[in-house]
């Protein structure tokens, strides 16, 4: 392929999806493509899909509509636009995809991004593809990696994805079926590309994985490393300042990443950590393989390592045979642990899932009471921790220009936004700042007397 064109890709979902089309863009630019904001002017629109949330692939097939039209109106004045849908419903749907979405190109799988350009080739030549296969090939080893430019204007935080695919199949989730197995990327190949983030300036490094702990890439010594092991090495590369991951899965625990968060400062004291449910019969059915125990045992020995830590986490509500008493559990989980942020989701059947063929199926209308109590809980306890927040001082990364003039908005070590009054120069470094107020979504700082600092990100007293 050859001309300048312009791609957009349109990401829903989590944190892998974000990677994922950032790295589709990567491919496609050597093919002439340049990334856009918007569809309007775009050749080529990616939709890069998730199938975690509700109603979500209804929720593709209505934005294909709105790009149906799009495409017809391109026709109308003598320019191609080619639709392609990626991701996870595309994994699952395949062909039926064409089959309700006829102006749709190209449906594409996951595990073969890499192909990108050969299957567009494809659609050039006036065919519709499907490639949903889980190759043999790896598909990190031929992804294109981001010029400096492209990941300069990507900000100075990004995510790296270290593992993919899932084995635990909870009856809920669909993502063993659209992800694959797990499957970790070496060390040697994870450390290349953060080095080359770091050269373009990225200071901190999200890791990334369906379930990010079960990380068992091989190290350099040919071994199996585990995440903690791995974040020690990512520590080490230079103009690295901020460390982060996920999601975890509360039965990949282990001791090398509590002791990484007991000895590496550069490792952000938050942990989304999801449990699902507080019921031990709900966590059984759903296959969650730990119970309510194990989970609060992995809190407390998360809080002895680093005792400024906070956790995030997943719930859901109505799942088929949940009782008011299970629920009520639920509940009590919320108030023993005092989560800083939580999701949380109404049941609804995945199709291919067990859960979806059980016969205690739970109303609508009992769903949403209980989503509407668990969140009130839920906002109870990160309205408390923000407000905790005032007065104390902690390391905030500045990300961009806040919505004023003079402005800039950074990320403490818990993800709140921070908004501060400092000079676009200040942007991707560090500095100390005090909260002096704290609002619904968004905390309020100023910087205090020091130079930009990569130091320990706990949290102190302020004028500590």
């Amino acid at each position: 392929m050859s001309g300048a064109r312009k791609v957009h890709i349109k990401s829903f979902g989590c944190q892998m999806n974000v990677y994922d089309s950032h790295r589709m863009a990567d491919t496609l630019a050597p093919e002439g493509f340049a990334e856009t904001a918007t569809p309007d002017d775009a050749d080529l629109v990616i939709l890069n899909t998730c199938h975690i949330r509700e109603k979500a692939a209804e929720k593709i097939y209505s934005e294909l509509g709105r790009i149906r039209v799009m495409k017809q109106e391109a026709a109308r004045n003598g320019r191609k636009l080619t639709i392609a849908v990626a991701g996870c419903v595309a994994q699952a749907e395949g062909e039926e995809i064409i089959r309700r979405a006829p102006a749709v190109d190209l449906v594409v799988g996951p595990q073969s991004y890499h192909r990108l350009p050969a299957l567009l080739s494809r659609v050039a030549q006036g065919e519709a593809v499907v490639d949903t296969e889980f190759p043999i090939e790896d598909k990190f080893d031929i992804l294109k990696a981001p010029s400096r430019e492209a990941t300069r204007a990507r900000g100075v935080s990004a995510f790296v994805t270290v593992q993919e695919g899932c084995d635990k199949f909870c009856t809920f989730c669909v993502v063993p079926y659209t992800r694959g197995a797990e499957v970790s990327r070496p060390v040697a190949k994870i450390v290349a590309e953060v080095e080359r983030l770091a050269d373009a300036g990225v200071r901190e490094i999200s890791l990334i994985g369906q379930n990010v702990n079960a990380y068992h890439g091989e190290g350099p010594d040919g071994r199996a490393w585990t995440l903690g092991r791995l974040l020690h090495r990512i520590a080490e590369v230079p103009g690295i300042a901020r460390l982060r991951y996920t999601t975890s899965h509360p039965c990949d625990m282990e001791e090398s990443l509590y002791a990484a968060h007991r000895d590496l400062d550069a490792l952000m004291p938050y942990l989304h950590l999801p449990v699902q449910s507080g019921s031990d019969r709900i966590l059984d059915a759903m296959n969650r393989r730990h119970t309510r125990a194990d989970y609060l045992a992995a809190i407390a020995r998360m809080r002895t390592a680093q005792p400024a830590i906070a956790f995030s986490s997943d719930f859901i509500v109505g799942f088929p045979g949940e009782t008011e008493d299970d629920f009520r559990e639920t509940l009590s989980l919320v108030d023993e642990v005092g989560f800083a942020s939580a999701f949380s989701f109404k049941y609804s059947p995945r199709p291919g899932t067990p859960a979806a063929e059980m016969t205690e199926q739970l109303s609508e209308e009992v769903k949403t009471e209980r989503l509407y109590r668990l969140q009130d809980a839920l906002n109870r306890h990160q309205k408390a921790f923000n407000a905790g927040c005032a007065g104390k001082s902690f390391d905030v990364l500045f990300e961009k220009p806040g919505r004023y003039a003079g402005q800039l908005v950074g990320r403490s070590p818990y993800l709140q936004p921070v908004q501060v009054m400092a000079p676009p120069s200040m942007i991707g470094e560090i500095h100390r700042v005090r909260i002096i107020e704290v609002s619904a979504n968004s905390l309020f700082g100023e910087q205090m007397e020091g130079a930009a600092r990569a130091s320990p990100p706990m949290m102190a007293e302020a004028g500590g």
